[in-house]
């Protein structure tokens, strides 16, 4: 036992652990000796030092990116807050189809002038824009014209019978009866002529009538649905009837008949109301052609 001044070591402490100059102590478990990780970790050499290497754990270009997680210009931008609408920008390619000779959109209707007729014009105010004018199909008139080819037959009959009979003043009457019936499929013809439909970027028209004029219109923003409607020889003849609904009870234009190339027409008219702005674009760019 040491003297007074010899520091003093507590039993069974100073035992269990290493001493600081034995550069070859270790700990051996017999129980670990079949684990290869434990062996592994057995081969190395010992160190004493803190466990903590500055270059092993964190790197500064590991983990964070300034492109890889966040980029300004994908899904936020902080310039985009409180912009003013943009208009959408329709490329050759997207109008192509929708020109006249395109194959998928709708072609040019005929007659369609780029501006309107005297008789359309005095209806039109000035900040609207003109789409097209349409006159009734051909068909609309078989009725009158039939009716004068089987008046002109059957009293020209009548009147050859009466002159060979010798009464002459029933041949008159026969006469004045042709010329009235005459008379009336040219009013018809006059009023088929001068009846038209008409479409702008506010509003759908039917202006009709020669002495006694009624125009008849509805505004495209209260066209809740529009259908038209082709029969076997309307097919044939490509000429419908256009049907129009509104919000509204009382509907001064809701069906117009016999008018010609329907589903030109209706895609037309669709586009007008869903599509405005392809119009305007696929417009200017036929103005744009035309001038150059």
């Amino acid at each position: 036992m040491g003297g007074p001044a010899e520091p003093h070591e507590p039993r069974g402490e100073g035992a269990g652990r290493p001493r600081d100059d034995d550069e070859n102590f270790g700990f051996t478990d017999p129980a670990f000796d079949e684990d290869p990780e434990y062996a592994r970790r057995r081969g190395g050499a010992y160190s004493d030092g803190p466990g903590f290497s500055p270059d092993a754990g964190y790197s500064p270009d590991a983990g964070y990116s300034e492109s890889a997680g966040y980029a300004r210009s994908t899904a936020y931008r902080d310039d985009d807050v409180g912009d003013e609408y943009e208009a959408p920008v329709f490329t050759e390619e997207e109008l192509e189809g929708l020109g006249p000779e395109g194959g998928g959109g709708p072609r040019r209707v005929l007659p369609l002038e780029d501006e309107p007729t005297t008789l359309v014009a005095r209806y039109l105010f000035p900040t609207e824009r003109y789409r097209g004018e349409w006159k009734r199909h051909w068909i609309h008139l078989s009725t009158p014209l039939g009716i004068g080819a089987g008046a002109t037959l059957a009293l020209g009959y009548l009147a050859g019978f009466l002159t060979r009979q010798n009464i002459n003043g029933l041949v008159t009457v026969a006469v004045l009866i042709w010329l009235a019936v005459i008379s009336w499929v040219a009013w018809k013809v006059f009023d088929w002529y001068f009846d038209r439909f008409i479409l702008t970027n506010k509003r759908v028209m039917v202006v009709n009538g020669i002495i006694t004029r009624r125009v008849a219109m509805m505004p495209l923003l209260r066209v809740t649905d529009m259908k038209y409607e082709q029969s076997a020889l309307g097919r044939l003849l490509s000429y419908g009837t256009f049907v129009l609904e509104s919000a509204g009870q009382d509907q001064a234009l809701r069906e117009v008949k016999h008018l010609p190339n329907p589903n030109e027409l209706y895609l037309r008219v669709v586009e007008e109301m869903y599509e405005p702005q392809a119009v305007e674009a696929r417009l200017g760019k036929d103005t744009d052609g035309d001038d150059a």
